[in-house]
Order: structure tokens, then sequence, then C-alpha cells
């Protein structure tokens, strides 16, 4: 089921970024001193990547796709002076772990929650094969100390997935949302892998108190993002489980619900070709059913 899952990402991914090819090269900007957002510079490279530069240590948050693993390797090289001693996976999906087995084949340990180890063991795929596998394991948090920043990473349940991470470093006011947050984008949540509907709500909720006005948010897809925009985005997510509820209630079916476009009004503002209105309400709708005969 991962592996599919996997691959049905990818090829969809594909298709939203209009037929361009894995990115080739990667490309940076300083998002405060010593840490660094990374994204594909010529195509898609996956999810967004943090990288933290301290004197002694080189931490890197997820990893892309494993296409771009060789770009990656070297332009992270090149920003830090040295390799990378930790990569940090905040979910188990492919476009975010997929250099896995590239790093870990260069020396770097790689760290993740318990449930991301477990999944991989059963396919290791979306790591970029065994070689790809956590080597240290949390169940609720482990904090990083590297060049004088601190990484607090914490375990957010049931949410995107069942394996999430957020990251927050606190003494320069910057939280790594990972996949708990798209930044005006409708929000995967992937049932199959143990996200929840409620549990993304709640994962979102935790960033916001976290923050104030002056944080800011690096989400897990779309530009950077602050408190009011992750805000946002759980005001949008309860009002449209309501609205599909509403015609749950009513006893529609799922053919039903998707028919009568009950997120007409997000679509403008946060459809796109991965998660479009349809799926979106599918996936609430799947979820509000969830255990019904």
């Amino acid at each position: 089921m991962q592996k599919t899952s996997l691959i049905i990402l990818l090829l969809v991914w594909a298709c939203a970024i209009q037929a361009q090819e894995f990115a080739t090269s990667v490309k940076s900007s300083e998002v405060v001193p010593g840490i660094y957002l990374i994204e594909g510079a010529d195509g898609f490279a996956g999810g967004n990547i943090t990288l933290l530069v301290g004197d002694d240590q080189v931490v890197l948050i997820d990893d892309g796709v494993e296409p771009i693993a060789p770009a990656l390797i070297e332009t992270v090289a090149e920003i830090a002076g040295r390799q990378v001693d930790f990569v940090i996976n905040t979910h188990v999906h492919g476009d975010h772990i997929g250099s896995n087995a590239a790093y870990a084949n260069a020396g770097a340990v790689v760290i993740a929650h318990d449930n991301i180890r477990k999944r991989l063991e059963t396919d290791p795929a979306p790591a970029g094969g065994p070689d790809g596998l956590p080597h240290i394991t949390f169940s609720d948090e482990v904090t990083f100390h590297a060049g004088g920043h601190t990484a607090k990473v914490f375990h957010i349940a049931a949410a995107h997935t069942d394996g999430d991470a957020a990251i927050q470093f606190p003494d320069v006011n910057v939280i790594h949302a990972a996949d708990v947050h798209f930044n005006y984008l409708f929000p995967y949540i992937d049932l199959d892998n143990g996200g929840t509907v409620a549990g993304f709500i709640a994962g979102q909720r935790r960033i916001i108190a976290l923050a104030d006005d002056e944080t800011i948010i690096i989400p897990g897809h779309g530009s950077l993002a602050n408190k009011a925009d992750v805000q946002v985005a759980v005001d949008m997510l309860i009002d449209a489980e309501a609205r599909v509820k509403k015609l749950v209630d009513q006893g529609k079916t799922q053919d039903e619900v998707v028919a009568a476009n009950p997120l007409a009004l997000y679509h403008d503002e946060w459809n796109w070709s991965f998660i479009s209105t349809e799926r979106m309400t599918t996936t609430l709708y799947q979820s509000l059913t969830a255990g019904a005969e």
C-alpha cells in the first residue's frame, strides 16, 4: 500500500509541475542566520528542506525526492563547508525522505519518529531503499544543540500521518512545520498512513500556540508563513469539514457530496494539482464516514 501511495504521489506531482522533470539543481535562501530554506532550482525537489549550519554540527530537516540527492549533497556541502551530520525526517513520504539512503551512505545519522521506521521496515522504498531507514528514533521529542542553535523536534500525533514531527528553533523564532502546514494549499491528510483531520487541526493549533506574530513558519509546501497564515488554514479546514458533515448527516453518498461541491468558496485560493477541491472533499467525507457500515 505504501509503495503504491508513493508512486501515485510522485506521478501526480509530475503533473502538478506540468511535465517538468525532477530538479537537477537546488537553490537556497537564508531564513535567519545559520538556517536555510532549500528548494528545487529547475524542477520538483520534494517538500521544503531546512538546513541548520553550526560551527560544530550540520543538521538537515528532510531531504527531498531521491533523484535530487547528488545535487542536494553538493549544494549543502557548499553552504555548510562540510557534510551533514544529522538528517531529521518529518514523516514517511518519499517527497521528503527520498534521499535518506544517499545521506546515510555519506555518513549522516538519520533520525525520525518511531512510526516512520516501523513503516519503512515494511517498505523502505520512500527512503531510497533499506540504507535509508532511520538510525535513531524517538517517541515524543528530542532536542538538538548545534552551533548556538537549539532545535526542538516534537511528535504531532495522527495529523498528516502517524509519524509527523515539527521542529522549533526557539532562539531565532522559527518553526519548521513540515506537512502539518500547507501554505494556502488544501492539505494532504494521509488517512492510509495514520493521518486524521482532527489530529491535523490539533497539530496546527499546537504550532500556533508556540508562535507569536513574528515567528517564521516553514511549511511542508508553499512559501514561508506566519502565525496568521496557519490560523487561516485551521479556520478553513474546520469550516470545510463542517460543510461536508452537513451533507453526510443528510445521508448523501460520497459521489453526491462531491457533486454538491461544498468547498466551492475555497476553490480559487486553495485548490491545487495534487489536492484538488474534489480530493479535499473526498478526504473529508472518508474521514467523517470511517467505520460506518
